[in-house]
């Protein structure tokens, strides 16, 4: 599914659309020994609306995020459409609707089985009718619907106890302890759309799969009750993508390139922000990229090989490889730079010693919400370099040794 298709269940994911309809709604609470304490099976529009919007609140969110970090579209493998596996599951699930109790105690109880939590947690899960209206020639909706797109999709939220202290009690005007605890169920850590919606059309062959955490998915989700192969995480590309600059760039690898890639990336990923497609980056790509930023054709001559043996032929996502803002790190010092003000920083040699060079605009700066001066300007000595000269310090750069 592309950013549009996601974008137009999303939208039109309201009970005040004319073409869309939420028809039962599944909801069951599963304790820490994997007991299903309690469930229901209801007709959407006879739940109480406080309930409802709640419910269909938790689902929805199911379809936000980022494509390729938080919604990972995943094929199912050719076991999964056999008796038993998790494409016959789910589709079996979803032409029934959860219209009978048998096909919807299977869904249930593989869910329970085969998924891992670390604590109590509340499943919902909604069958659901999208009419999938028309479009002119223009591109745009037309009144009319040739196709109904059904489909499920499913939430797990967990379930944490809250255990107040003090509380005011205004039946007796008095404060005091709470003699009851609450079990909150949170918004959601792990959900599903089945099946997808490609070419605004249903589409049998695939999941949609949604984590909150896109640096560490609920692999058992993936893995065991879908039935799908998980690749990697958005934080691992990101990790694949370091190794790869750095078995490439090698000592060449400096702060003015590592900020220059990040800000070329980040270009690409605005100038095709209109795109319905995911954007990606593969080594042609990589490449160019690697080329404008500064890299030198000796060093570029390696990328084909190392980013072969790293990834084969499987692009990158390339918001999982962007920073919104740069950290830099040395021991004991973390400098967080915001993307405004990375051409503010620099890397010299000052006596001989590493330093990270701010300049400052301003002459004030606050230190622990403090607002100083900065000390008047003093001569020194500076040790020039190959390929940095350190220049005195004039009273607008602060000097950071590592």
């Amino acid at each position: 599914m592309n950013k549009k298709e996601i974008a137009e269940i999303k939208k039109n994911f309201k009970e005040d659309c004319g073409f869309f309809t939420v028809n039962r709604v599944v909801t069951a609470f599963v304790d820490s020994e994997k007991n299903i304490k309690c469930k229901t099976n209801r007709l959407y529009n006879i739940i109480p609306q406080e309930d409802s919007e709640l419910i269909a609140a938790n689902l929805k969110k199911v379809l936000s995020g980022r494509i390729g970090a938080n919604l990972l579209e995943y094929a199912f493998p050719k076991d999964a459409y056999l008796e038993g596996g998790a494409q016959q599951l789910l589709y079996n699930t979803m032409k029934g609707g959860f219209g009978d109790d048998e096909s919807t105690d299977a869904f249930l109880n593989a869910i329970v089985e085969k998924c891992e939590y670390v604590s109590t947690y509340t499943i919902f899960s909604a069958h659901c009718t999208y009419a999938v209206l028309n479009k002119n020639k223009m591109g745009e909706l037309e009144e009319e619907s040739d196709t109904n797109y059904n489909f499920i999709i499913t939430a797990l939220c967990p379930v944490n106890l809250r255990i107040d202290g003090l509380v005011y009690n205004e039946a007796e005007n008095a404060i005091a302890k709470k003699e009851s605890s609450d079990r909150i169920v949170e918004a959601p850590t792990d959900g599903f759309l089945f099946p997808l919606f490609n070419e605004r059309m249903a589409d049998v062959n695939g999941v949609l799969y949604y984590t909150k955490n896109a640096k560490k998915p609920n692999t058992t989700v993936i893995e065991d009750f879908l039935g799908c192969e998980f690749t990697m995480t958005g934080q691992s590309e990101k990790e694949v993508f370091h190794s790869i600059l750095g078995n490439v760039v090698g000592d060449e690898l400096d702060y003015d390139l590592i900020t220059t890639v990040n800000d070329k990336i980040q270009t690409y990923i605005d100038q095709t922000a209109h795109e319905t497609e995911v954007t990606t980056i593969d080594s042609h790509k990589l490449n160019s990229i690697l080329w404008e930023a500064g890299v030198s054709h000796e060093k570029l001559e390696n990328l084909d090989k190392v980013y072969e043996n790293a990834l084969g032929s499987k692009p990158m996502t390339a918001v999982n490889l962007v920073e919104k803002k740069t950290v830099v790190s040395v021991p004991s010092i973390t400098v967080n730079i915001g993307k405004d003000a990375v051409d503010k920083v620099k890397t010299r040699v000052i006596d001989g010693r590493k330093c990270l060079v701010i300049a400052l605009d301003d002459p004030e700066i606050s230190i622990n919400g403090l607002e100083m001066q900065l000390a008047p300007a003093r001569e020194t000595s500076a040790a020039p370099t190959e390929n940095n000269t350190a220049s005195p310090d004039n009273g607008e750069d602060g000097g950071v040794p590592f």
